[in-house]
């Protein structure tokens, strides 16, 4: 099979991912294999190829952000049938047996493994993943439009739930990249008014289009305050620009993987019981309510495609902001 390949981390510049051709793999007991139709770009592959993150598996094969059709099967399996299609995201394989896992929290648990940086990703025509971390995609959503769902879209749930916003109430998303501007959508059919922090004006552009009630820069002043924050881009000066922005008893929800540092603040910043959290991974329920609720709420997934071969050309555009809304390589 044709995969693209990290073998050394490097900045994207200088295309770190070669064109392999490696032995397509077979599914052990409980695992199956998907036939790769496509897979989107998320900005934690770009930390695991430019060694912002702790190196694990190396040569790896990144990408998890799957949506294929499962042609073979190991045994015993039951959840899944060759010629399913499903979805395979960040949360490859949890041990159960944690402290974290056994409180429900398996996000946390203490030997979990990762699609595309523990074990290898979908930047390749095929890929092996346990049964009961893969997820049937709905079929209101083709291919290249689920596939920014399994990362972009779980991790903005499960950090849209994090933050505590309710019905009714105004969300500050910072940053407007594949995840955010999935939680745009179904924030609003869930009853929340959407401001929207960002640098770029086509983002700015596209916020508004997609129904944000207001979008602008930081540095700008918002009609009115915010009642819960989830912050996208890794930059820590944007905790303490979120905090000034929201009301008392408010969370700011920090959804990236890596951040930058956090300057020192004032204790007034973050007196009256404003909370900043942040949020690690995602669990198998979040997928699933996920999925559902993005069907419900006919969450649109604006998507630029790349070939297979083009993924340093692709990753290149994503660090550079010139991606409007997710990447995805179409690779079958």
């Amino acid at each position: 099979m044709r995969a693209m390949v990290l073998t050394e981390p490097k900045p994207v510049a200088g295309t770190p991912l070669s064109l392999r051709d490696l032995p397509v793999p077979d599914p052990l007991p409980g695992k199956l294999r998907i036939r790769v139709n496509c897979c989107a770009l998320c900005h934690t592959d770009l930390h695991i190829v430019e060694g912002e993150l702790p190196r694990h598996k190396m040569p790896v094969v990144p990408g998890h952000q799957v949506v294929g059709i499962v042609d073979a099967i190991g045994t015993g399996v039951t959840t899944h049938r060759e010629g399913d299609r499903v979805g395979l995201p960040w949360l490859h394989w949890t041990d159960q047996t944690c402290e974290y896992c056994l409180r429900g929290t398996e996000n946390l648990c203490e030997h979990a493994l990762f699609t595309g940086y523990d074990v290898d990703g979908g930047y390749a025509e095929y890929v092996v993943a346990p049964a009961d971390y893969v997820y049937a995609i709905p079929p209101a959503f083709d291919d290249v439009h689920a596939a920014p769902l399994l990362c972009a879209g779980i991790i903005g749930y499960r950090s849209y739930r994090l933050s505590g916003i309710q019905k009714g109430q105004r969300l500050g998303l910072y940053g407007f990249g594949a995840s955010a501007h999935i939680v745009l959508q179904f924030a609003q059919q869930l009853g929340n008014e959407v401001y929207v922090f960002t640098r770029g004006e086509a983002h700015r552009e596209l916020a508004r289009k997609l129904g944000a009630s207001w979008a602008g820069g930081v540095e700008d002043k918002a009609p009115g305050l915010i009642d819960a924050a989830i912050i996208f881009a890794p930059l820590g000066a944007l905790v303490l620009d979120s905090l000034r922005a929201l009301r008392k008893g408010g969370t700011v929800a920090l959804a990236g993987i890596v951040m930058s540092p956090i300057p020192e603040m004032d204790y007034s910043l973050i007196y009256h019981e404003r909370v900043v959290r942040s949020v690690a991974n995602s669990t198998r329920q979040d997928a699933r309510e996920f999925l559902e609720l993005a069907a419900e709420a006919k969450v649109h997934t604006e998507v630029q495609t790349f070939t297979l071969e083009q993924a340093n050309e692709a990753l290149l555009a994503l660090k550079q902001s010139r991606i409007d809304g997710a990447g995805v390589l179409k690779i079958a």
